[in-house]
């Protein structure tokens, strides 16, 4: 048997040390007795930008950059003006695509609450209680957008530079936009039946999995070398991966690696043949098979749409400006 390269070995010591830390741990949101929800923003990276989870609502905004998140077991890709909605406990992680040393500045704009004050609130505000609704759908995630993140998206910023009462009706403002939006404008993440099973060592198991991934996804990825990293054997950590997450350790990376391609076929003008290599296919006809299964469409008709789609809106943007 071949022996480790030192760059594996440190590899492998970093990444014991980082389970041993349990360095993906449930994320503690401070309690601040000034205000009755949190506020807050930061870069990426930044040591809150893992999978994590917490018993707070979250309200999400990435202001710049692009990438792939994933709530649950859903998995997408973003860009700047993205806005959800996670519930209580619903593991997630948004992912940039940055280069070595790269740091996106206030990435993020972070609004968190907790579920309990809310009740609180209706109970003694029944108007509050069409909020309802949308806290219990919030359990598996909600992406906005359309005109409802483009008004969102402000709407989170000023609450940020806001105090007092000022603050708390934009804080409501927002909700009330979000429990109005159309059904054109959601999109429920997790699946309907996910239920993670979340404790302090899986949490860093998922998150130092998911950074070998994002890291090698254009290149060969074996779960037994995976497995290898985090200390644990090939079906265990086969075994325990699903129970943690929901979804297979092939199922992840072909999701991720899907979700990177479309990125590619929006934002880049490279072959299709090219796209497929990018992200770790090593097949055209599996990589279209592969989309198409995931996706619904081909390739090269998914491009299509999103230049149509992109046509579509800036001669709407046009007529609204004339």
């Amino acid at each position: 048997m071949a022996l480790p390269s030192a760059s594996e070995h440190d590899a492998s010591v970093l990444l014991a040390d980082r389970i041993q830390g349990m360095r993906a741990l449930r994320e503690v949101v401070p309690f601040d007795p000034d205000h009755s929800f949190r506020w807050h923003e930061h870069d990426y990276p930044s040591p809150i930008a893992r999978w994590n989870y917490h018993p707070e609502f979250e309200i999400h905004l990435i202001r710049s950059g692009v990438g792939r998140f994933i709530v649950g077991d859903h998995i997408g890709t973003f860009q700047a003006g993205h806005v959800a909605l996670i519930g209580a406990g619903l593991p997630h992680d948004w992912v940039s695509d940055v280069g070595p040393d790269e740091v996106i500045h206030a990435r993020d704009a972070v609004l968190q609450f907790d579920g309990r004050w809310v009740e609180r609130c209706i109970a003694v505000m029944p108007e509050l209680a069409d909020l309802k609704p949308l806290l219990e759908l919030s359990s598996r995630g909600i992406h906005f957008s359309g005109a409802t993140a483009t008004q969102a998206a402000p709407l989170i910023e000023s609450i940020g530079a806001t105090d007092g009462v000022e603050r708390m009706a934009g804080f409501f403002s927002l909700l009330s936009l979000l429990v109005k939006a159309p059904e054109s404008d959601r999109e429920l993440l997790a699946g309907e039946w996910f239920s993670p099973v979340l404790d302090r060592r899986s949490a860093a198991v998922v998150d130092i999995t998911l950074e070998y991934v994002f890291a090698n996804h254009a290149n060969e990825i074996r779960m037994s070398e995976v497995a290898r990293l985090v200390g644990m054997s090939e079906p265990a950590f086969s075994k325990h991966f699903k129970k943690w997450t929901g979804q297979s350790f092939s199922d992840m990376v072909r999701k991720l690696r899907i979700a990177r391609a479309r990125h590619l076929l929006e934002q880049t003008d490279d072959p299709v043949s090219h796209v497929c290599y990018e992200v770790g296919f090593v097949n055209l006809s599996n990589f279209n098979r592969r989309f198409m299964a995931e996706v619904g469409t081909t390739p090269t008709q998914y491009r299509r749409e999103h230049l149509r789609s992109l046509r579509q809106k800036s001669t709407s943007l046009s007529s609204v400006a004339r």
